[in-house]
C-alpha cells in the first residue's frame, strides 16, 4: 500500500503546478472524500480515466484534468469512500432469497404461516419453496414444524432455512421427495429433530440438511441469471462494489463465468470454492487461470462447526441453556488438516468458518501446524466469523497472520439472545472487534448475506454502537468491543481488499487503482454514530461507471 500512496501524494502535490496532458473521463468535485490512503487521507475531488483513478486532490487541482469530453459531477458536499468490499457473501443464494418468501421479520407463528401461505399462492403448483431466512427467536424460541405449514403448502415441497443457514424446515412434501422417513438414521455433524413420539418435525441442522437438499431440483440457467442480477442490483444499492462469494452451489462458477464473458457483471467477484474441492479449483486455475479484475478465483471455504443460533457451534463448555450440549465439529480435525495442508501447499488461499471457541482454537492449531510444515510464503489464512473467541486465542490471530473475517451486523442481531445461550463470561469476547485490533489483527468485514443484509452502513453502525436490534442496549452490547468509524471503514475497504489479495488494485482511492467508489449523503466521520444507520447511498461507481444512482 505504501508505494501506491507515495505515488498518490506526489500526484497530489504536482497537480496544481502543471496542466496535465491526460484528461479525465469523469471528475467528481465538491465532496468530502475519505481515501483509505494513509498518506493522503482526505480530499475534495477525484479524476477518473477509463476504469482507473487518475488523480485525487482539491477541486481546483482536479479541474485541471477537465477536457472537452469530461463529465463533471458536483457531489454537493456528500461523503465519498472507496467502494465497499463485502468479504463474505453467499451471492446467488442471496439473489434467490430476494425472489422468494420473506420471513426474516416474521414476529409470530401466525405471521410466519400467513406469509408462506400467501407466497405459495403466487407460484406454479409443484414449485419448490426455498429461502425464507426465518428466526424462531422472534416468537419466543419455539422451533417451527412441518405441521405448521403442510396445510398451506399443498402441492409445494418446502425447504426454508433459518437466517443463519444452519437449520432448515422441510414440509412433508419435501420429506417425501427426499425419501426421508422417521426411520432415518442420525448423521455425524448434524441433527435431526424429532418430537416426543419420535416423528420427524421437519427440522434438520447442519450436515443433516444435505439429505433434504439433495432432492431439490437444480435451478435453470434462467433462474440462476435472474438471481445473479437481483443480487448485483441489491448490493450496489448498498455501496458494495466487490464481494467474496462463499460459493458451493452446483454450477455457480459457470454462471459467473458466463456473465463475465458477456460483460454482464456490475460487481467484482472473488469466487470461493468449497475446501474439499481444492483439487477442482487447482485444475480450473491450471486450465483457465485465476481470472481478472471482475471475476477471480483462488480461494477455498471450509467449515469447522455450525452456528450459535442453531446450537451447533463447537464450544469447550456446554451451552448455558442446554447443559448437556456443547455443539460439535462438522468435520474432524484431522480431515480439516488434510484439506488445509493440501490446499495451502498448492498455493491456494484457505478460509474456514469457525464460530465457537473450541472450533476457533482447533482451527488456529491447524493453521499453526500447516504454516510450520509448508513453505507457502504468501498465504493469507482467514477465519470466517470468529465470533466467540477464547481470550488466550485473541493474540494468536496477529502472531499467526490469520485474518479474522467478521460480520458486525451479527453482533447486534445475536446480542438480543446470546447471553442466554453462552452466559455472562463468554459474551465478553464475543465479536471482539476492539480486542482483535488492539492485538494488531487485520480485521476484514463483510455481511454473510443472505444471513444478514449486505449493507455496510448498517455494519458500520453495528461495529461502532453495538446497539442490538431490539434497542435493549442503548450504550452497546459488550460496549468494550466498540470500534471507531474509521476502523470500521478500513475493515470494509483496504483490509477487505487485503483479505482477497487485492490491496494493490482496490480498497483505497489512490492513483492507479480501480475507480470503485460510493457516495453517501452524510459524512460518516462527522455525524453521531447513532445516525449512521440513517445515512443512505447516493451513487455507486464500479470501474468509473455508474451502477447505482439515487441522486
Amino acid at each position: 500500500m505504501r508505494n501506491l500512496t507515495i505515488v498518490s501524494l506526489v500526484t497530489f502535490i504536482i497537480v496544481g503546478c502543471n496542466s496535465p496532458s491526460q484528461k479525465a473521463d469523469l471528475i467528481i468535485t465538491n465532496a468530502v472524500i475519505w481515501t483509505a490512503d494513509e498518506l493522503v487521507p482526505v480530499a475534495e475531488a477525484i479524476a477518473i480515466s477509463g476504469d482507473l483513478i487518475l488523480a485525487v486532490g482539491s477541486t481546483e487541482e482536479i479541474l485541471t484534468y477537465h477536457g472537452n469530453q469530461t463529465e463533471v459531477i458536483d457531489a454537493g458536499g456528500n461523503f465519498i469512500t472507496p467502494g465497499f468490499i463485502d468479504s463474505h457473501v453467499h451471492f446467488l443464494d442471496g439473489g434467490f432469497n430476494l425472489l422468494s418468501v420473506q420471513l426474516r421479520d416474521a414476529g409470530t407463528k401466525v405471521e410466519f404461516i400467513k406469509r408462506i401461505k400467501e407466497y405459495a399462492q403466487t407460484v406454479e403448483p409443484g414449485t419448490w419453496i426455498m429461502g425464507g431466512d426465518w428466526d424462531h427467536t422472534n416468537w419466543g424460541g419455539e422451533l417451527p414444524s412441518r405441521e405448521w405449514v403442510d396445510s398451506v403448502t399443498t402441492g409445494h415441497p418446502l425447504v426454508i432455512n433459518r437466517l443463519d443457514g444452519h437449520m432448515i424446515l422441510a414440509n412433508s412434501a419435501a420429506l417425501e421427495a427426499a425419501g426421508v422417513t422417521k426411520s432415518v438414521q442420525d448423521v455425524d455433524g448434524g441433527t435431526i429433530v424429532r418430537n416426543i413420539q419420535g416423528e420427524l418435525t421437519g427440522i434438520f441442522k447442519d450436515n443433516a440438511m444435505g439429505m433434504i437438499y439433495s432432492a431439490v431440483p437444480e435451478p435453470s440457467d434462467l433462474q440462476k441469471n435472474a438471481a445473479l442480477s437481483a443480487a448485483m442490483n441489491y448490493v450496489v444499492s448498498n455501496g458494495v462494489t466487490s464481494v467474496h462469494n462463499m460459493g458451493g452451489r452446483s454450477g455457480e462458477h459457470q454462471v459467473l463465468k458466463q456473465a463475465r464473458e458477456n460483460n454482464n457483471l456490475t460487481v467484482r467477484i472473488y469466487d470461493i470454492f468449497p475446501l474439499p474441492a481444492w483439487q477442482s479449483l487447482l485444475s480450473e486455475i491450471e486450465n483457465n487461470g485465476r481470472g481478472d479484475n471482475w471475476l477471480k478465483i483462488g480461494g477455498l471455504k471450509g467449515f469447522m462447526d455450525g452456528s450459535l443460533g442453531s446450537h451447533t457451534a463447537a464450544f469447550f463448555e456446554p451451552f448455558s441453556d442446554t447443559p448437556d450440549d456443547s455443539g460439535f465439529l462438522v468435520n474432524s480435525e484431522e480431515e480439516m488438516y488434510e484439506w488445509i495442508s493440501s490446499a495451502d501447499s498448492a498455493g491456494l488461499q484457505v478460509m474456514v468458518h469457525a464460530i465457537g471457541d473450541k472450533a476457533i482454537n482447533s482451527l488456529l492449531n491447524i493453521y499453526e501446524r500447516v504454516a510450520l510444515e509448508n513453505e507457502n510464503l504468501n498465504r493469507r489464512f482467514r477465519i470466517e466469523h470468529a465470533q466467540h473467541i477464547s481470550p488466550p486465542d485473541i493474540p494468536r490471530f496477529s502472531k499467526q497472520n490469520v485474518i479474522p473475517g467478521m460480520q458486525p451486523y451479527h453482533a447486534i442481531d445475536d446480542g438480543r439472545w446470546a447471553k442466554n445461550v453462552i452466559g455472562e463470561e463468554r459474551i465478553k469476547t464475543t465479536y471482539a472487534f476492539k480486542s482483535l485490533l488492539e492485538n494488531n489483527a487485520r480485521l476484514a468485514f463483510g455481511s454473510d448475506w443472505f444471513v444478514a443484509p449486505p449493507a455496510p452502513l448498517e455494519g458500520i453502525y453495528a461495529a461502532v454502537t453495538r446497539r442490538t436490534l431490539d434497542e435493549a442496549n442503548p450504550d452497546g452490547w459488550v460496549p468494550e468491543e466498540k470500534i471507531t468509524v474509521e476502523e470500521a471503514l478500513i475493515a470494509y475497504t483496504i483490509n477487505a481488499a487485503y483479505a482477497g489479495f487485492d490491496e494493490d488494485i482496490k480498497g483505497s482511492l489512490s492513483v492507479g487503482k480501480l475507480a470503485d467508489l460510493v457516495m453517501i449523503n452524510a459524512n460518516l466521520l462527522g455525524i453521531p454514530a447513532e445516525e449512521i444507520r440513517n445515512a443512505s447511498v447516493v451513487l455507486t461507481l464500479v470501474g468509473g461507471q455508474i451502477v447505482y444512482d439515487n441522486r
